[in-house]
């Protein structure tokens, strides 16, 4: 299940929008599922269930309950939740939020139809994997509005498709079976090997805590915990995540202020910096939702650190390759501002997980633990971040347990 923030889904690129009046339509098409038309909303295609259709979702709890049997464990998937309908040769890719991805896709697109029975719809992740571990960068690299631009990245980067439910077979409606019924059909499904995969899954608490320590080293987010005798309820929070969680002493060398505030009266998010071995500090992510009376008070408690001198990230010095806050990027086409703060306060934070080619960054926003007078800015380096062992993804895809050499 999902990836970035809180569960990552593409629906915040412009190209994905749809009219609101899309229920209405596909009721009018006699509570058909939907094919993508040309103009990328949803047209009739006859299945028993009519798209968008929310996905379940899970809420998160602090560890793995190794004394509950009533439990179906699966890995979490770091990539885009996907409702997969399939009708005959119709296909519709679905994101979380109901808009169509299937332009984003083609490849996954001509592997639900080599793979998948011709009535089906069932419920996943798109992930892409590189260099043996889910590669979550280039999987949003695909959200992109150029048709030529998705051809390219469609066979640079395939995306595969991880089954981890079935909610209708045929005319069969299967959303009032309870989980092991319905993994019992899953895995009728599908067939080793292709891009159409089959997640793993288990009943032994003690296995699921063993996925955790290491399918991280392929870039897998946790586990999940099903109810086994449960149905599966869109929309509802039924199941269970457990994320790895870690804290990590940052440099705060910048802030931004919070959107709809007067310049310089509640903070948003502190920026946060970490040291490699040659001393040079890279950004690495930031801090924020901070309650409003907080962002008042942060802002008076800094505005004696803002600062138009000398800066490790602003000037000639900092054009050596190293990660800046507010550079340009594909989903932002300007400098983002931000107000740089003399590198004199430390930070320990809350995160997940990391992510990117050395030097690393958080792969989620930090969350606030508490301030760190004790320590020494230039004493914050990379060497605190757990770097999991690394994992072979493919062997995850297989349902095998085996390391990457």
């Amino acid at each position: 299940m999902s990836g970035r923030g809180a569960d990552a889904d593409p629906s915040v690129a412009p190209a994905l929008r749809h009219p609101v009046a899309l229920r209405d339509r596909v009721r009018r098409c006699g509570g058909s599922p939907a094919a993508v038309g040309g103009d990328g909303q949803y047209v009739g295609v006859p299945l028993p269930l009519t798209p968008p259709v929310q996905p379940m979702l899970a809420t998160s709890v602090d560890a793995i309950p190794l004394d509950d049997p009533g439990l179906v464990f699966e890995p979490k998937w770091d990539g885009f939740r996907c409702l997969v309908f399939r009708d005959g040769d119709e296909v519709v890719l679905q994101s979380r939020s109901g808009k169509p991805l299937n332009r984003y896709f083609p490849e996954v697109v001509q592997a639900v139809l080599r793979q998948l029975p011709e009535r089906v719809v069932l419920d996943g992740e798109l992930v892409v994997a590189r260099d043996d571990r889910l590669d979550f960068d280039a999987l949003a690299e695909r959200i992109h509005p150029a048709a030529s631009r998705v051809a390219l990245l469609s066979a640079q980067s395939p995306a595969a498709f991880v089954a981890f439910d079935v909610l209708a077979l045929g005319d069969r409606v299967l959303l009032g079976e309870p989980a092991t019924a319905r993994r019992e059909v899953l895995t009728g499904l599908i067939e080793p090997g292709g891009t159409v995969h089959l997640t793993p899954a288990t009943t032994d608490p003690a296995v699921a805590a063993e996925w955790f320590q290491l399918f991280e080293g392929a870039g897998l987010d946790g586990v999940i915990g099903k109810p086994a005798a449960e149905p599966y309820e869109p929309g509802k929070r039924t199941m269970i995540k457990v994320k790895h969680a870690r804290t990590a002493d940052c440099v705060v060398a910048g802030l931004r202020w919070h959107k709809d505030t007067e310049p310089g009266t509640a903070v948003g998010s502190l920026l946060l910096g970490l040291h490699d071995e040659a001393g040079v500090l890279h950004h690495v992510g930031v801090v924020g939702s901070f309650p409003a009376a907080e962002r008042r008070a942060l802002a008076a408690e800094l505005a004696g650190l803002i600062t138009d001198g000398e800066h490790p990230w602003i000037g000639e010095h900092a054009e050596d390759g190293r990660r800046l806050p507010g550079a340009i990027n594909r989903w932002r086409g300007k400098h983002a501002e931000w107000v740089p703060l003399r590198p004199e306060r430390v930070v320990e934070i809350r995160y997940t997980q990391t992510e990117g080619a050395q030097p690393a960054r958080l792969r989620h926003n930090g969350q606030f633990a508490r301030w760190r007078p004790d320590r020494e800015p230039r004493s914050c380096g990379y060497d605190q971040l757990d770097q999991p062992a690394r994992y072979d993804v493919e062997s995850v895809l297989r349902g095998e347990v085996r390391p990457a050499r």
